[in-house]
């Protein structure tokens, strides 16, 4: 078995940083990585939470096929600790795997022909955590001519990444604050892998990438402008950014929702660092969902929310200028 190695009389599990050693029958920190009989196995392969068939927008993907559908799935399990987890009734209750929706990767395949999508997407829980589900989907995508996009946190290692990736068109990883302060007291997880991840994908393989920030007032909205400097100086500013509105959730229940202004303040810092296309979510306007040309500044595709109101993309194109616009289209 790949990514798994014995120490001691333990299984370490070699996927995430995390580096979990497990004795017999204990699981990892995401709950759903096991060792059955000294090799790890994944509990949740064939299972998942529910299908559904979503706007490619809704991952938030704006420059990869806009207005194009996404069969969209996730498991139970995460790898990392997020207090504020939007997801958390998947990511963090533990219960049964029989009670979740037993799904083929074949069978997903066949769905997302029957439902005319255009991409298979592993979103809702991290993808990395279903691993060799992910993996074993995305193979047969390639082969049927569907398109594949990770929603990620982007906490994996170097070796299972390189795999990972390579078998994804598109990917928006979640870069959940620019501080390493935060990522451990909120996210009992560290900053670099992340920065890693996000660099090697963009860098080193064909998945087209795009980033999102969840906006948590007084914990990481201070860290913005560092962040869109760390984009343009390790990435490039053509990198859409999707800001997105915090909603009190899990152990963060307590805390206000993301003001609007807070997501307009950063969506001006953003634009003022250098890059070219940036967005809001949760909270928008059509202003804030809108991609501009990034040489004549005239609105390309102009949303409200996910809803396509006009393109004006022509062969990849800006209409009016002719100039290219960054993504696939």
């Amino acid at each position: 078995m790949k990514y798994q190695k014995v120490i001691n009389d333990k299984i370490q599990c070699e996927i995430c940083p995390r580096y979990c050693k497990l004795a017999l029958n204990q699981r990892g920190f995401c709950y759903v990585r096991k060792n059955s009989e000294n090799k790890i196995i994944l509990e949740t392969f064939g299972y998942n939470t529910g299908l559904a068939v979503d706007p490619i927008e809704k991952k938030p993907l704006y420059h990869f096929y806009p207005a194009t559908k996404a069969l969209s799935f996730g498991t139970l399990g995460c790898n990392m600790g997020c207090m504020f987890c939007q997801n958390w009734e998947t990511t963090k209750v533990k219960y049964p795997i029989e009670n979740c929706q037993k799904v083929t990767p074949d069978e997903i395949i066949q769905i997302a022909k029957e439902y005319n999508c255009k991409s298979v997407a592993f979103t809702y829980n991290d993808p990395i955590v279903f691993f060799e589900y992910a993996i074993e989907t995305a193979k047969l995508c390639r082969q049927e001519g569907i398109k594949t996009v990770a929603v990620t946190a982007g906490y994996i290692n170097p070796e299972p990444r390189k795999e990972f990736f390579n078998l994804m068109d598109a990917t928006n990883i979640d870069l959940k604050g620019f501080s390493e302060k935060f990522y451990n007291k909120n996210c009992m997880a560290h900053l670099e892998p992340v920065l890693d991840t996000i660099k090697y994908v963009f860098n080193e393989t064909n998945c087209f990438v795009e980033l999102t920030t969840l906006l948590i007032e007084d914990e990481n909205d201070k860290y913005i402008k560092e962040e869109c400097e760390w984009i343009l100086n390790n990435l490039s500013d053509t990198v859409p950014l999707h800001l997105s509105a915090f909603v009190p959730r899990y152990k963060f229940k307590n805390r206000k929702q993301t003001n609007f202004n807070t997501l307009l303040n950063a969506y001006s810092t953003a634009k003022n660092t250098g890059l070219k296309y940036v967005y809001t979510g949760n909270l928008s306007t059509i202003e804030t969902s809108t991609t501009y040309c990034k040489n004549c500044n005239k609105p390309l595709i102009i949303r409200d929310g996910y809803n396509l109101i006009e393109n004006n993309i022509e062969n990849g194109c800006c209409k009016f200028c002719k100039t290219k616009t960054d993504g696939l289209f």
